[in-house]
């Protein structure tokens, strides 16, 4: 059965990065969900990209949901502080709840912890724990390495077909919230 997408979560850095175009699409990723009426899951932070997305969403009148965990928030992710940032034990309890609480997934630029994010996301597809679909914000072609990646991976025989999965690659955010908006063509059930 098809549904509506609701909710979802945005994996992105707690850094801005390099290049200003990273910042411009986070911050316009966040518009357009608050603008849908699509529930923003995030990391909680207030910095980097995932500040960007939050306060974007949270000024366009936005419902933010922040998920976060106390040793991280006291590293590196304060706390944004114009929402209630549910306080978890551990990373791997921050993924699980982001996870229920969202009909999909938005990665966009990142360090290592998005990458664990979406590499988490991708595993559970592939072991068929989630058809919930994933979508790579490639922005400025930031994604294409881990792209290639993946194809060497499939042409030495490690990663299934990609059409075993449900991600798909835009390059704006307008492609985006096009998807999320038609996205019974990507929500199913396992």
């Amino acid at each position: 059965m098809n549904q509506k997408i609701k909710s979802v979560a945005v994996y992105c850095g707690h850094q801005f990065g390099n290049n200003p175009e990273y910042a411009r699409d986070a911050r316009k990723v966040g518009e357009l969900l608050a603008r849908n009426k699509i529930t923003l899951v995030f990391g909680g932070g207030n910095v980097g990209l995932m500040g960007a997305v939050s306060s974007a969403a949270l000024e366009n009148g936005g419902n933010v949901i922040g998920i976060s965990t106390t040793h991280v928030m006291s590293l590196q992710e304060p706390a944004h502080k114009e929402i209630d940032v549910k306080i978890v034990d551990g990373l791997s309890a921050r993924k699980e709840e982001m996870f229920e609480l969202s009909d999909a997934f938005v990665i966009l630029p990142g360090g290592i912890g998005t990458l664990d994010e979406m590499t988490d996301i991708m595993t559970k597809q592939q072991v068929k724990e989630s058809c919930k679909p994933i979508f790579i914000m490639n922005t400025e072609n930031f994604w294409e390495r881990f792209d290639n990646l993946l194809a060497f991976m499939r042409e030495e025989g490690f990663v299934p077909n990609p059409a075993t999965y449900n991600i798909h690659v835009i390059n704006t955010p307008e492609e985006l919230i096009d998807k999320l908006n038609y996205s019974n063509d990507f929500v199913t059930n396992c």
